[in-house]
């Protein structure tokens, strides 16, 4: 969003409200809107159970009979479009999670322009612009009446709310910039594919970080916008839906919501943004870390747990604040609830088909670390292995093993395999040594994402690297000086039946 906000009319306006101010200039909304005419509430909030204290334009002693901290920063709640004309109740428990930051405290407000966002969405769409003016007059009026730098300033929007941030951002004016932007699954329609005038954008703060969580499209819309808008775009799980807000949940809010089971259902993707940001607030020691990577394929392979030179973050209000040259599209895979935090792990097999034809097996995993035990976590591969490959994936563990000390590989059981390694046996009868047709594992490499540890465990018995349906293996460490580990650990690990 540029100093300008105007000239760009949306195809999707059908000649109506939106064309006025997408036409309209900044300097022209200043000079045009007094104080008087202002329709946001800006409230504080003294302590996270009070429903805020609000503070008039031009009246000075409304901050100081709020608990305005002149020494702290501002962190300012713009929420989104209102369907009910009711402010949703995550904002009050954002406004808990932000002062339970004790280590950092800050003053925290609250945007309220429910009198603009209760319309119809493309009417609310066009008030985001005015909502953005109305805020940055208050910020500059804080600059003018008691020295409050817009450096100590961030804002954190949800879906309309994040563009209603980037407005505020490019019409504040001046040399310097708002100190930062969070937009929470900011809104898609009317906005995707926009300039960046005309939505939030990189350049409306000085550091703009975004969390995108509902990006499925239906109908060639999508709730929250896909394309980056930020200096670092997170997107957990891909960012087109979120674990745990499936359909099926549906049967689940019709318990508990009644009639408005629907409309919760659909807001569960669009909202989680809100809840992982306040995630990273109300679990300080279980940071989420996302990185850098193209795309959720490439993600869901492995291939993008480097935090080299800046390649990966962390997720929510602890983000760290680097300013790159052009956004950057962070992955990440969470949780279905809080805390959201997962562990990632990259793992690289290589196999050798002695079998001719191709082998679609299904294998399972059981991690063994110096914390905890993780059993039997199934592995697909997405092809049949052919020849000699290393195969890439990604496994995510809800909690933390430790340092990963053993793995258990087993090749499960199917009744089409069983009945095809018979006949392999029956045509190939056993020798003196190993003459059998089979997978050959030698070693697996792994790399933890939340430690970069990189690792490589070989077959415990390297005379027998043959794997067979139903056969599990044990791989150790086998790096040098990975004895030790070994033996402490050895005794620990349960046998499972085979």
């Amino acid at each position: 969003m540029g100093p300008e906000a105007g000239g760009k009319t949306d195809p999707l306006a059908l000649g109506d409200p939106l064309e006025e101010p997408f036409q309209r200039s900044s300097r022209d909304v200043a000079t045009k809107k007094t104080p008087q005419e202002m329709k946001t509430r800006f409230l504080l909030f003294e302590e996270a159970a009070d429903k805020g204290c609000q503070i008039q334009l031009n009246h000075p002693n409304t901050l100081q009979k709020c608990g305005f901290n002149t020494s702290l920063p501002l962190v300012m709640i713009i929420h989104g479009w209102s369907v009910d004309g009711v402010l949703e109740n995550w904002t009050w428990q954002m406004v808990a999670a932000l002062k339970s930051e004790s280590s950092r405290p800050v003053n925290v407000g609250l945007a309220d322009w429910i009198a603009l966002a209760h319309h119809h969405y493309s009417i609310a769409v066009r008030n985001t612009r005015r909502v953005g003016q109305e805020v940055a007059t208050l910020l500059r009026w804080l600059e003018e009446s008691v020295q409050f730098s817009r450096s100590n300033v961030h804002l954190i929007g949800y879906s309309l709310g994040a563009h209603v941030s980037g407005f505020a951002g490019s019409y504040i004016g001046g040399a310097h910039k708002i100190g930062r932007i969070t937009g929470l699954d900011a809104a898609g329609p009317l906005f995707e594919g926009t300039s960046p005038n005309d939505r939030l954008s990189p350049d409306d703060a000085n550091f703009v970080d975004a969390i995108h969580t509902f990006t499925r499209q239906h109908m060639g819309l999508s709730v929250g916008i896909k394309q980056p808008v930020a200096h670092y775009d997170f997107y957990p799980n891909g960012g087109s839906f979120q674990p745990g807000c499936h359909f099926l949940e549906l049967y689940k809010h019709l318990a508990k919501h009644g009639l408005h089971a629907i409309t919760q259902t659909i807001k569960c993707a669009h909202e989680r943004s809100v809840h992982l940001f306040m995630d990273s607030l109300l679990h300080s020691h279980m940071q989420s870390t996302a990185y850098l990577c193209n795309n959720m394929d490439s993600f869901s392979q492995g291939l993008c747990l480097s935090c080299k030179k800046g390649r990966c973050n962390t997720l929510g209000y602890h983000t760290r604040q680097d300013r790159q040259g052009q956004s950057r599209r962070l992955f990440l895979v969470t949780r279905a609830q809080s805390p959201f935090k997962v562990y990632h792990y990259q793992f690289k097999v290589q196999f050798i088909n002695q079998i001719e034809k191709p082998v679609e097996p299904t294998f399972t995993m059981s991690l063994l670390g110096t914390k905890e035990e993780m059993q039997k976590i199934p592995i697909t591969l997405g092809e049949g292995i052919t020849s000699n490959k290393t195969y890439s994936f990604l496994i995510t563990l809800d909690f933390d093993i430790g340092e990963l000390t053993m793995i258990k590989f087993k090749w499960e059981n199917s009744a089409v395999w069983a009945n095809i390694w018979n006949t392999v046996q029956t045509l190939i009868p056993w020798g003196s040594g190993p003459s059998y047709p089979g997978l050959l594992l030698k070693t697996i490499k792994a790399k933890a994402g939340e430690t970069q540890q990189r690792m490589t465990f070989c077959s415990e018995n390297m005379e027998d690297l043959q794997l067979h349906p139903t056969q599990e293996k044990l791989f150790v460490r086998c790096e040098v000086n990975s004895k030790k580990i070994k033996e402490k650990v050895q005794v620990n690990f349960r046998e499972d039946p085979v």
